[in-house]
């Protein structure tokens, strides 16, 4: 059985190596991981493989056999991720105030690692390279918990990380991976407080309701994502069918793909028909409420527990509302504080929209499918955060650190 006590030492060990790393010396070691991951395609694919057959096997759903799948493409994505990160700004050591007091002291708020980062996720290899880059960026030890799904292609990621940590001076314990299956193991790892700085649970609601209540390491939420796109009834419908059709399909397996449609009661009769059609073409089941289910013949009847979920299938509720303020509220008792839209031409119901809903990512006229990482400039991210202390929305490099303060006198004492 996996000594996590063990882990955990090497781990504190190492981060004091991290920590007096310059950025030169953290990315020349970044770029021989990317290049690692190109040279080694083959062999993560053929072990990728095995965890795709035994998903489809076990009867996996399709949008998570998605989520597990990597292709040449994604490898190439993955060390482009990498590579990405060597061209942002290192944060550590970042000077975020200064101030001196009347009795001399001189005194610095200055960025710096968390530590250790512990990372618990699920089908999603390519997390395994993301996450290791930016923590390394940011002077983090990571361990990493896989899901079992995807652990053949967990392993052979690290090992080609690892190798390239080795190959430039660096102790490979600044990156583990905890390969043990075992559920015991997952839930002693939440308790490994001793050496764990930070705990991130990257997956379903199952999975990140049981590291909150369990951990006793602090944690990051992570999200699900049940988010939802309002039409408002001064709406351009041409262009609210373009981005729900884009939030719904581009990808059903992600955290801000759309699951919820609120549309306002003034514009059903002329939008829903038009949207009906582009949705059947791309084989979406609709379940509606009663108005929506008047416009949409096919349409199913929506239950209360379909307002609330997240589908990552070809699946969407959809509920009519009076106003922008039945809308919000609909949302805001339904929604997990991901992402949502609205689709507008009215400034003032797009304000009051941005103002009172209650997301980590709030959006006027644009598809939900552009809260991530990448696409906010911050690089790969380490996750969606849908809680508020600490981090919120796509957590970068800035959101994997924290701060000291930097106190310099001439012989000062307190009196």
């Amino acid at each position: 059985m996996t000594d996590l006590k063990e882990m955990g030492k090497r781990a504190v060990s190492t981060k004091y190596i991290l920590q007096a790393m310059t950025t030169n010396e953290k990315n020349r070691t970044l770029l021989a991981a990317a290049d690692k991951l190109r040279i080694h395609t083959e062999k993560i694919l053929k072990a990728n493989e095995q965890d795709i057959a035994a998903a489809e096997a076990n009867g996996m759903h399709p949008g998570l056999i998605d989520r597990l799948r990597l292709s040449p493409e994604r490898i190439v994505a993955m060390a482009e991720g990498l590579r990405q990160i060597v061209q942002l700004s290192d944060p550590i050591g970042e000077i975020l105030e200064k101030f001196e007091r009347p009795n001399g002291l001189r005194i610095e708020k200055r960025r710096v690692p968390m530590g250790v980062i512990g990372i618990i996720y699920e089908s999603r290899p390519n997390v395994t390279a993301d996450a290791f880059g930016l923590c390394f960026k940011t002077g983090n030890v990571v361990i990493l918990k896989g899901g079992s799904d995807a652990l053949q292609s967990n392993i052979a990621i690290t090992e080609v990380l690892r190798s390239a940590l080795e190959e430039t001076g660096v102790p490979a314990d600044a990156l583990q991976l905890i390969a043990d299956t075992d559920r015991s193991i997952t839930a002693a790892f939440m308790k490994l407080n001793e050496y764990v700085d930070l705990l991130i649970p990257r997956g379903g609601a199952g999975l990140i309701r049981s590291v909150v209540e369990n951990s006793t390491i602090p944690v990051i939420e992570t999200g699900t994502g049940n988010c939802h796109i309002y039409v408002d009834k001064e709406a351009d419908l041409t262009m609210a069918v373009n981005i729900v059709i884009n939030a719904k399909t581009q990808r059903i397996g992600v955290c801000n793909a759309c699951e919820s449609l609120v549309i306002h009661e003034a514009v059903r009769e002329k939008f829903l028909p038009v949207l009906a059609k582009a949705l059947n073409e791309h084989n979406v089941e609709m379940r509606g409420d009663e108005k929506v289910r008047e416009c949409i013949p096919d349409c199913l009847e929506a239950s209360e527990e379909d307002y609330g979920k997240e589908y990552l299938d070809y699946i969407i509720s959809m509920k009519t509302v009076g106003s922008v303020e039945e809308a919000i509220s609909h949302i805001n008792k339904y929604n997990t504080k991901h992402s949502e839209a609205i689709i507008t031409e009215n400034k003032d119901a797009a304000e009051k929209f941005l103002k009172s809903v209650d997301a980590a990512c709030v959006y006027v006229n644009a598809s939900t499918r552009f809260t991530d990482g990448f696409e906010f400039g911050f690089g790969a991210e380490i996750g969606i955060s849908t809680q508020k202390l600490h981090a919120r929305g796509p957590m970068g490099l800035r959101e994997l650190t924290s701060y000291k303060y930097a106190i310099v006198g001439n012989g000062q004492i307190r009196g």
